[in-house]
């Protein structure tokens, strides 16, 4: 199997510590040393082909940097042959630019290619309704309370600039679903006056996800063109929406879990579409998950000795590149990571901050190996903002799981994915090649055979 990195065990404490320096991680092949602070915090992790294991001994003076700014903890007496080779401090105002934004639907909203700052007003204070309601009981509801005015105010004196930067085709549907957002925000009122504070949270997410609707009908069209070495593969020019099936085995209290999922073509068209063209095939259907660690959940390596698709009209293995969208460029960085790029503070348009962030699997030292390993991150970033670990713009994020995504903490290797349907969003896939596959060839005329 194509493996990431594994969860280090000397980290389980600290999940979100694990950040990258501009020194490269170089690791070794081979070699597998469980992470000790007595041992020299040689970190047991995977990465590439199957069954490769590494130490990144590098990480333990960064380590220790990150423990003394976050939690105040004296500095630990590492032996001298741990020590980085190059700068040892990691840029300072990377490490302490605030916690990341950890909803996958409000990265999927900010990830959206539009620029439209009367919308964005509307959408942040409705976001922050979370913060407020982690103020116990109804004292909460103050809060909450500002947080609504200040949307409204927002959406009542921003509507016509919102509306402008519509497509006139899709006017009316966005017209429509600011009125449905208005009508929320008075719905709100009824609860701070009945002291509600239960029904906060499913009205916040219901008014953003009509609001997430009206920001992807700003989208008019595809925002830029897929190099043309990539461009006759698969692509998802847009979002896509999929539902996948999992049967959880040996688990009286969960048995059947459906996870939906968004795949964001805008970020990542060819890794989006080489993943819907292949749950198109079925290739997913009846496939197990491989890898469950606690760290990451992982399928999609088929069974024989390929580590990825083989597609059938060449006989080849399908590869993909890596596919990086940076937060500011206009258009995906392909086949090199950010630090290969010397990138060490650009931002990761979709980065690894929430619970069910989806990424391609590839092998450790070859970038544009990734074929149909998939995995999803089981771990949220408390402390390290986007690209301050070891995983933001190494790996290709093209989703996330937006529905019971607390479920796949609970998926064992065993666990069978009964299928993965797509539900929305398969008129944005371009180049499909199972259509291809599964057209049947004309057999001649006899009468006109010479």
């Amino acid at each position: 199997m194509v493996s990431i990195l594994s969860a280090p065990s000397a980290l389980e404490a600290f999940p979100d510590l694990l950040f990258s320096t501009k020194t490269l991680l170089k690791p070794r092949r081979n070699l597998r040393c469980k992470c000790s602070f007595k041992e020299f915090l040689q970190i047991d992790c995977h990465l590439g082909k199957k069954d490769a294991s590494f130490p990144l001994r590098k990480c333990a003076i960064s380590l220790a940097l990150t423990i003394g700014i976050f939690a105040s903890s004296p500095t630990l007496d590492f032996p001298a042959f741990a020590a980085l080779d190059g700068p040892v401090v990691p840029d300072v105002s990377v490490l302490i630019s605030g916690p990341p934004i950890k909803d996958p639907g409000t990265l999927l909203r900010n990830a959206l290619p539009i620029d439209n700052k009367a919308v964005r007003e509307v959408q942040k204070p409705l976001e922050d309704i979370t913060e407020s309601l982690r103020i116990s009981g109804v004292r909460a509801l103050d809060s909450v309370q500002r947080n609504v005015k200040q949307a409204s105010r927002a959406l009542s004196q921003g509507k016509t600039m919102i509306l402008a930067d519509v497509p006139e085709s899709k006017r009316s549907h966005a017209q429509e679903l600011l009125d449905k957002v208005g009508v929320g925000m008075d719905e709100f009122q009824i609860m701070f006056d009945e002291k509600n504070r239960d029904g906060v949270a499913p009205k916040q997410k219901e008014l953003l996800q009509y609001l997430g609707s009206v920001e992807e009908d700003m989208v008019d069209g595809f925002p830029y063109e897929v190099p043309e070495e990539f461009s006759s593969k698969p692509l998802l020019k847009g979002r896509a929406t999929v539902n996948m099936k999992v049967k959880i085995k040996d688990n009286a209290n969960l048995q059947n879990c459906t996870f939906r999922i968004v795949l964001d073509g805008y970020s990542a068209p060819v890794t989006a579409g080489n993943f819907v063209d292949l749950v198109e095939r079925h290739f997913y259907d009846g496939m197990e998950i491989q890898r469950s660690d606690g760290f990451v959940v992982q399928t999609g390596d088929p069974e024989g000795p390929a580590d990825g698709f083989i597609d059938p009209s060449t006989e080849k293995l399908r590869s993909i590149p890596l596919e990086i969208m940076v937060d500011g460029d206009k258009s995906p960085v392909y086949g090199d990571t950010l630090e290969d790029l010397g990138r060490y503070k650009a931002q990761t348009k979709l980065p690894f901050n929430a619970f069910g962030t989806m990424a391609m699997a590839r092998e450790e030292f070859v970038n544009n190996s990734a074929s149909s390993q998939v995995f999803w991150l089981l771990k949220e970033s408390e402390l390290t903002p986007s690209n301050a670990n070891i995983l933001d713009g190494r790996y290709a994020v093209f989703g996330y799981v937006i529905e019971n995504e607390d479920y796949l903490a609970d998926l064992k290797v065993g666990d069978v994915i009964e299928s993965i349907k797509v539900v929305s969003g398969i008129e944005n896939l371009v180049n499909p090649s199972y259509k291809v596959a599964a057209a049947v060839p004309l057999l001649p005329d006899p009468a006109k055979v010479i």
